[in-house]
């Protein structure tokens, strides 16, 4: 039986595997290879084609003064409006004492509490009063007629204290004043209900004016006092609120011993 000699000895070939993944495969991806990745270098602003750069937009940091001056006014005016009416409401609620006592010269004779000024009764004749001109007293029973009469000689006083009770403003001058001094006083009461005009003997003002006690005298028949008293008094001050002025006594110079025309009001 013959032998055969035996031939050189197979030796399997094997692979190198990499890494595998978890189902035993190699990686997909390339194999690293070591060597360092070559960077691209960045273009250059403004280099190459495409968009082009944006150029950045200066702010001014200057404000306009137009709408902020245009503002102030518009609030300027806001509160001015605003400030008249809370003075206007507050001016409206004052008392009319209150806004005569601001008059400056004004004697309040109320204030004083003299019984004879107080006195309100009805009496016929010739009577004495405490003030020249009189603001209040005793009077008689008829009241000057008082629907802004301009009278161009003394009236008696007994009958013009009773229109003061009645709420009129009596307006006196000094006798012998100008006549265009007149003038500018009787503009002050013609048409005007409750006021009543006359010269008086022996004023020691050019004016006096007044109604049942209060009491403005004054040198200037310009004086703007003159109509603020008017405005500040005039039927307010009536002690007979209502009680009107007509049909009373339309003559000049001293009361009688009787009394004149007819009975008016309800003074005691």
């Amino acid at each position: 039986m013959s032998m055969s000699t035996p031939g050189p000895e197979r030796v399997p070939s094997s692979v190198k595997v990499g890494k595998t993944t978890g189902q035993g495969k190699p990686p997909t991806g390339p194999a690293k290879t070591g060597a360092a990745k070559k960077t691209t270098p960045a273009k250059k602003a403004g280099g190459g084609k495409g968009k082009k750069p944006v150029t950045p937009v200066k702010v001014s940091g200057g404000r306009s003064m137009g709408p902020i001056l245009v503002i102030g006014a518009v609030a300027l005016i806001a509160i001015a409006i605003i400030g008249f009416g809370v003075y206007s409401v507050i001016q409206g609620s004052r008392s009319w004492e209150d806004k005569v006592a601001d008059i400056k010269g004004v004697v309040d004779y109320r204030a004083q509490k003299n019984p004879k000024i107080d006195d309100r009764t009805h009496k016929d004749g010739t009577l004495t009063y405490v003030t020249s001109p009189p603001v209040g007293g005793a009077h008689n029973p008829t009241p000057q007629n008082c629907n802004g009469d301009v009278y161009d000689a003394p009236i008696a006083n007994e009958h013009a204290v009773h229109s003061l009770e009645h709420g009129a403003v009596w307006v006196t001058y000094k006798q012998g004043l100008p006549a265009d001094q007149v003038a500018v006083l009787a503009k002050k009461v013609q048409g005007k209900d409750y006021t009543l005009m006359s010269p008086y003997a022996g004023l020691d003002k050019s004016v006096s004016v007044q109604v049942w006690g209060y009491q403005l005298k004054t040198d200037d028949v310009n004086d703007p006092r003159i109509d603020e008293f008017i405005k500040d008094t005039r039927v307010v001050a009536a002690l007979e609120p209502g009680v009107s002025c007509s049909g009373g006594n339309t003559t000049t110079g001293p009361v009688t011993a009787a009394s004149n025309g007819t009975s008016m009001g309800n003074g005691k």
